[in-house]
């Protein structure tokens, strides 16, 4: 199972040490977590803005495994806005895809078209949450 994680769960994990984000990030599973390098750097810009702890998201960075996106975010943009509303999001759906990732967590669900990811790429989104409760019933 390959799971992509979308930044803003990466963020509440940071923020908040007893929610389903945390837990996530921070408990060893049989799978793989993945983020793109494009969320990487845009990471590093959020965390300096907001005063997170920089150690922190480094310990956070050694349990994920960072998909280098070989595509720029133009040519993302150009390809995938058709999946987002937000276009800043169309880069986590390319690495999803480019992964074959089997789910897109997030926090998020209002920026992504939910149903065509799902019907086109074969991932689930969803969130940290209720990812947590699925891992339970399997």
């Amino acid at each position: 199972m390959k799971v992509f994680i979308d930044s803003d769960v990466i963020i509440s994990s940071l923020i908040s040490s007893s929610g389903a984000a945390f837990y996530l990030l921070n408990k060893r599973f049989n799978f793989d977590l993945y983020i793109s390098n494009h969320s990487v750097n845009e990471l590093r810009i959020v965390i300096k803005r907001k005063g997170l702890s920089e150690n922190d998201f480094s310990k956070i960075i050694k349990n994920v495994v960072v998909y280098e996106n070989k595509y720029s975010l133009e040519y993302i943009k150009l390809n995938f806005m058709s999946y987002v509303f937000d276009i800043d999001d169309a880069h986590i759906v390319c690495s999803a895809k480019e992964i074959n990732s089997d789910f897109l967590v997030t926090y998020n669900m209002k920026d992504y078209k939910i149903e065509k990811i799902k019907n086109e790429f074969d991932i689930i989104i969803t969130k940290p949450a209720n990812f947590l409760q699925y891992l339970r019933s399997i």
